[in-house]
């Protein structure tokens, strides 16, 4: 059922302070937890190929929101969020093999203000670079000494899952663009970014942080929950920022769904409401793969006149009010609990 709740106030600095206190652990367990090339004759070319490719980009960073999520969880359920470092650790390299790959995918030339790995490295060399960290991600939870086998296996479990939703996510998403697929709703929007994104950005990391810190079945599953239509709400404002936040600070990357005509909720629900010629002309922009500002302005015009804008932004604020309805019946810390309704917060109010 569509989610109607109005909006609410932002209230997520609580995160933010949150997010700043916990990334300096993430960013040091990174640097000394990537992998590294084995000692022997082709260490030098295998680092420069291979391995030091993938730490530039991971040190590049990002905000580290998903790693701190898993930090989260682990507070919310009464745990060290130390605990979680491994956890995160492997999220966070998931997340870099997906955009690597994902910039191929998507012919991109930035990523987090600077050239994409397949720009400096090569297309063939950054498939490679995103296959290691795949496979980085399995075998830091099998290696680590932090947590009995029992504690890995159900990690593990919970990881692949995670990987294969995203997968399919990203298979709808690239294979509604190879196929021109026009004719997508609403529904299978919502249940393609569910997919590509929620489960990773936020139910996962939230419910394997849980588990790491001992928590019981309800209290992740509660978790998982809460981070599944927080997730899907972050995608929605990642989507909406695209068309009308800051063009500044996105540089190219600004509108830059327009010119790949990508199935947004905004695109899906303009084309439901459109009728005749206006339908027809975002319809040609959204397939001319355009760079042209003024045609982008026109697309954005378009969609806001179909109430496309405004249903995106009711229905995020709608998904984390939700969210929080939901949350009041799980048991957890009163302060991991005031920061993990800030991030509801933080997720949908953010600016870039």
């Amino acid at each position: 059922m569509t989610p109607t709740m109005p909006p609410t106030a932002n209230s997520g600095t609580a995160f933010a302070s949150f997010l700043a206190a916990q990334r300096p652990l993430i960013e040091s367990y990174l640097r000394d937890h990537g992998p590294t090339a084995a000692e022997g004759p082709e260490q030098g070319e295998l680092s420069r190929y291979l391995y030091d490719p993938l730490a530039r980009f991971t040190a590049e960073g990002g905000k580290r929101v998903r790693p701190v999520l898993c930090m989260l969880g682990a507070a919310a359920v009464g745990g060290d969020p130390r605990t979680a470092l491994p956890v995160a650790d492997a999220i966070e390299t998931f997340q870099s093999a997906a955009l690597i790959h994902d910039d191929i995918a998507d012919k991109s030339e930035l990523r987090r203000g600077q050239p994409c790995v397949h720009v400096t490295e090569g297309v063939g060399v950054a498939i490679n670079v995103g296959d290691l960290a795949l496979v980085n991600v399995e075998s830091q939870l099998l290696r680590t000494g932090d947590y009995p086998a029992s504690v890995r296996l159900r990690l593990l479990e919970e990881i692949l899952a995670m990987e294969e939703r995203t997968l399919e996510g990203q298979a709808l998403d690239l294979g509604w663009a190879r196929d021109a697929r026009w004719d997508v709703g609403v529904e299978d929007y919502l249940f393609m970014a569910s997919h590509k994104t929620a489960y990773y950005s936020a139910a996962t990391p939230l419910a394997a942080g849980a588990i790491c810190g001992g928590g019981n079945e309800a209290q992740v599953e509660g978790l998982r929950t809460f981070g599944m239509q927080t997730g899907l709400a972050f995608q929605l404002q990642d989507d909406l920022l695209n068309l009308v936040g800051d063009a500044a600070k996105q540089g190219k990357d600004f509108r830059s769904d327009i010119t790949e005509g990508k199935r947004t909720l905004m695109v899906v629900w303009a084309l439901e409401h459109l009728d005749g010629a206006a339908r027809g002309e975002l319809l040609a922009i959204l397939q001319a793969e355009t760079t042209d500002q003024a045609h982008l302005a026109r697309a954005v015009d378009l969609m806001d006149a179909s109430g496309a804008l405004e249903h995106a932004r009711t229905y995020a604020h709608g998904l984390t009010a939700e969210a929080k309805s939901r949350l009041a019946g799980v048991d957890l810390d009163l302060a991991a609990r005031e920061t993990l309704l800030s991030m509801a917060d933080f997720f949908v109010e953010r600016k870039g």
